[in-house]
């Protein structure tokens, strides 16, 4: 039997999935947890790496690996391969000033044309603009920038500091993979080149970056970093945790994915790039070769944490009182904008529960409206994607919110597109293991996704419609 190992070094924590080659199945598993903070030293990332792949049953008897993780995350090294600074993540919001001022400069307009994104603080590019403004010294000694799959991908092969690394430290082996480029700031998905004017315009000066390779494309042989004896495995071009999971989801053209988790996203997978000049939609590419467009939300399963947190019920009650209630709540609707929002752009926003009158205010009107009023959030992203030209055949519904009976319901009279539930799974490991069988065999495989519910079409217009109004 055959093996492929796929992994998911994520905020949180590093997953590891083995799957038969043949068949896809789930064979073993590892995990290993990640620090907190929005400012961590990846050497903790390689450590959790080890930890959840020894977890795992390791990597002696698997022919090939690949590793998704945390997009954007901005991994500065030096000439000796060493990391200058603790990585600034995704979720650190210090370069929000730096955001501004490059848009300043250059004009949502260009930007979004030359990288298909507007500067928010999540995007490397203004990680770096903080750095060069901030810590000065320390962007001088920048002689490569990476992600963090890129530099996960680029220990494992054996190359890391100068004195502590089988391979030494060749910065020119550093590698991506288009996905996670995308989400830079500094690399043009409709081309496929960096864009050399926008990273000096972020450091101040150019540096060695990693090259992109294609789809099913090999990073290398032997992951000489975790295991001497594993020469012999083959190492996947890895992918943003985004583009990982549409992989892993088996996600193709016209399929959209809905995620809810503490935040939300929606992406699809579509053959145009997107450019969206206002920043809703990020046009991101995904790891098979098309592209990604992609919104994301603030308020999510936190939405559910909160009303179930008031009404002293657990999630499974909430959903079962949200059923109890009619389509649109009896006109109660809550906008949740609990901790700002992202998309539409209202940092300092709050939620608003309206449309109540003494006969509508019960605990299953104020149920459905919190589970409506997170689904309508996530509708509104659904219409800024389609408005950049992806049609959407089917909506595939992860994250853990997305098992509860009255979150599937409501979706389906929320959205106006076919609702798939796939089975729980670590979708980003899964698809990463999907891109080591690409690289293996020269062929995606087609392994099969399990579907654990698909609710029937129930659109129920006027709900989307009374939230619009209130939103406005």
């Amino acid at each position: 039997m055959t093996l492929v190992a796929g992994v998911d070094s994520s905020t949180q924590s590093c997953k590891v999935v083995v799957r038969n080659l043949e068949t896809g199945a789930v064979v073993r598993e590892g995990r290993a947890a990640h620090p907190d903070g929005t400012s961590v030293d990846p050497t903790a990332w390689w450590l959790a790496l080890k930890e959840a792949m020894a977890d795992a049953g390791g990597l002696r008897d698997v022919a090939a690996v690949s590793v998704a993780g945390q997009q954007h995350g901005m991994v500065a090294l030096d000439a000796q391969g060493r990391v200058v600074r603790d990585a600034l993540l995704w979720n650190d919001t210090r370069s929000a000033g730096a955001a501004e001022a490059l848009i300043a400069e250059f004009g949502a307009t260009d930007l979004v044309n030359r990288t298909g994104l507007v500067p928010v603080a999540s995007f490397t590019s203004t990680k770096l603009r903080w750095l060069r403004d901030h810590e000065p010294d320390n962007a001088g000694r920048v002689a490569a920038v990476a992600l963090p799959h890129d530099w996960l991908t680029w220990r494992l092969r054996g190359y890391g500091p100068q004195d502590e690394s089988p391979l030494g430290a060749d910065l020119t082996a550093l590698t991506t993979d288009r996905s996670d480029a995308s989400g830079t700031g500094y690399w043009n998905p409709a081309t496929g080149e960096y864009d050399r004017d926008l990273l000096v315009a972020a450091l101040g000066h150019d540096v060695i970056l990693p090259r992109v390779l294609q789809p099913g494309e090999a990073a290398g042989q032997g992951a000489a970093g975790l295991d001497a004896q594993a020469a012999d495995v083959l190492v996947g071009p890895g992918a943003g945790d985004n583009a990982g999971a549409a992989l892993g989801l088996g996600a193709d053209h016209g399929d959209v994915v809905v995620s809810i988790g503490t935040s939300g996203t929606v992406f699809g997978v579509s053959g145009e790039p997107a450019r969206d000049a206002s920043g809703a939609v990020a046009g991101f590419a995904d790891a098979s070769g098309a592209f990604l467009p992609l919104v994301a939300t603030l308020n999510a399963a936190r939405v559910l944490d909160s009303f179930a947190r008031l009404l002293g019920v657990s999630h499974d009650d909430l959903g079962e009182l949200a059923l109890k209630a009619d389509p649109g709540a009896g006109g109660a609707v809550l906008v949740p904008y609990f901790e700002g929002e992202r998309t539409p752009n209202l940092p300092h926003a709050t939620a608003t529960l309206a449309g109540l009158t003494l006969a509508s205010t019960t605990r299953e009107n104020v149920a459905r409206a919190a589970i409506e009023g997170m689904l309508c959030g996530l509708a509104d992203g659904l219409d800024r994607i389609r408005a950049q030209g992806l049609t959407p055949h089917r909506l595939l519904l992860i994250g853990g919110a997305a098992q509860n009976p009255a979150v599937q319901t409501i979706a389906a009279q929320v959205f106006d597109t076919a609702v798939h539930v796939p089975a729980p799974a670590e979708y980003v490991a899964l698809g990463a293991a999907v891109q080591a069988a690409w690289a293996l065999t020269g062929q995606r495989p087609a392994w099969t996704v399990r579907v654990a519910a698909s609710p029937p079409i129930d659109t129920r217009p006027h709900i989307r419609a009374q939230y619009s109004s209130t939103a406005r």
